[in-house]
């Protein structure tokens, strides 16, 4: 099933304004960034350590950003 990544998408934004300001705090591509929120690419426990430090993500909510299930249609 897919992921749900549209929370994280609005903390990016909220904290950074673009996905570019975003990608160039964390030294990765906007691309690798589009691809990993486009669900084309995985993250790594490394990715969501740092992504969560540089958002302000707490642990307790992880789940909520990068473990959320896509709703079907049907």
């Amino acid at each position: 099933m897919a992921k749900e990544y549209s929370k994280l998408r609005g903390k990016i934004v909220e904290m950074f304004g673009t996905q570019s300001e975003f990608a160039g705090k964390i030294g990765a591509s906007e691309q690798t960034i589009t691809n990993k929120l486009a669900g084309k690419s995985q993250f790594s426990q490394d990715d969501i350590i740092l992504w969560c430090n540089v958002l302000g993500i707490a642990a307790g909510d992880v789940g909520d950003y990068f473990f959320a299930q896509k709703l079907s249609n049907s």
